[in-house]
């Protein structure tokens, strides 16, 4: 019974993964408007999560509905051509402003206590946390070269995951995280990072593109993508949940599938504008 109900459970995985992998390289392909839309999606469903699971911490009332109307802001803000930084920073200054006013007249009307700085640190850190990688990633699209670079991002980063999986199964001794993440192994983690590296390499002779700077997504996506995998972890241990959400069966929540690519879209983005 329990071997059957665990067969069930990898089935419901990977046709979710499938599905998944499906969606994403077709808004790569596609670009544009469709590509900005699915980013868009996942990274409001992505924050509504953090936002559900924020609320569960000392953070008791969150404003979201601020957190949203500015990742909005954000967003189109960044897809106008060569969006200036400043503007990007006042639209999450004002963001803090904002929450700081509901947070007044909250108190006002309850009588009660309030959480200004507590609710302005959630919902800030939510759009800085999920919306930015994926405005960066939505901006990435819009390179001359931009789809490759995007394809190669996804690509090494689920190699990672692979590679870590199977690396921390057959190898995995010594554990990295354990108060974290208990399942994750130092073995793990140097697998994902071959695994990364050689979905690089095969990348790169794909799209016939020069090793470097390609190669550098290469390491930062087995570096940096357990580094967010395991933030992710912290996230949800400190707010006492196994999951973020349920939106995807066999996977969990959007968070859950895509905690990986925040910190690589963001990284690979900030790499990419340095050298160019």
């Amino acid at each position: 019974m329990a071997g059957l109900k665990a067969d069930n459970e990898l089935r419901l995985r990977t046709l979710s993964s499938v599905g998944i992998v499906i969606v994403i390289f077709f808004g790569i392909d596609y670009g544009g408007l469709i590509w900005t839309l699915i980013a868009g999606i996942i990274a409001f469903l992505s924050l509504a999560e953090y936002y559900r699971l924020a609320s569960r911490m000392k953070t008791a009332r969150i404003s979201a509905g601020v957190g949203y109307i500015f990742s909005l802001a954000f967003i189109i803000a960044a897809k106008r051509e060569n969006p200036q930084p400043i503007v990007l920073g006042m639209i999450l200054a004002l963001c803090v402003c904002a929450v700081f006013a509901v947070e007044v007249f909250r108190r006002q009307m309850t009588k009660g206590t309030s959480s200004a700085m507590s609710n302005a640190g959630a919902v800030v850190s939510g759009v800085l946390y999920v919306t930015v990688p994926w405005t960066c990633m939505i901006m990435l699209r819009d390179y001359s070269f931009g789809r490759q670079v995007l394809l190669t991002l996804f690509v090494c980063t689920w190699a990672c995951d692979v590679g870590a999986y199977i690396g921390g199964k057959m190898f995995g001794t010594v554990k990295l995280c354990e108060h974290v993440s208990p399942g994750k192994t130092v073995q793990g983690f140097i697998a994902g990072i071959i695994g990364s590296l050689i979905a690089n390499a095969i990348s790169a002779y794909v799209f016939a593109l020069p090793a470097y700077p390609l190669m550098l997504i290469g390491f930062i996506c087995g570096i940096f993508g357990q580094l967010g995998d395991l933030a992710e972890s912290l996230i949800k241990r400190e707010a006492g949940e196994k999951d973020s959400g349920h939106l995807i069966p066999g996977h969990g929540g959007m968070l859950d599938r895509f905690d990986s690519i925040l910190f690589n879209g963001l990284l690979t983005y900030l790499m990419l504008r340095v050298i160019l």
